[in-house]
């Protein structure tokens, strides 16, 4: 089990330190964003920021909620001493 912790830790920070710059946003935000940033602006970039974090936000929650769940409702290792009778449901 704790092998298998240490492969997601591992598996997560890889994924974490060879990350790609990536471009989320549509059409029309992507040319008034380069117009900006060739215009001398600087708010072209922080826009690019603004969207991935708002992109970001629902799949933390969802990991969030599911990690929660996981731990609430896993299986627990339990030893239950049930008799051996023949039980009357009447």
């Amino acid at each position: 089990m704790k092998m298998r912790k240490l492969f997601f830790v591992a598996l997560f920070y890889s994924l974490l330190i060879t990350s790609a710059e990536v471009q989320a946003q549509c059409a029309m935000c992507t040319l008034n964003a380069e117009n900006s940033v060739k215009n001398g602006n600087t708010q072209g970039k922080g826009l690019n920021n603004g969207i991935l974090y708002l992109l970001a936000a629902p799949y933390l929650a969802i990991a969030g909620v599911g990690y929660v769940w996981y731990k609430k409702y896993r299986r627990k290792n339990v030893a239950l001493h049930v008799k051996d009778e023949k039980i009357n449901l009447n």
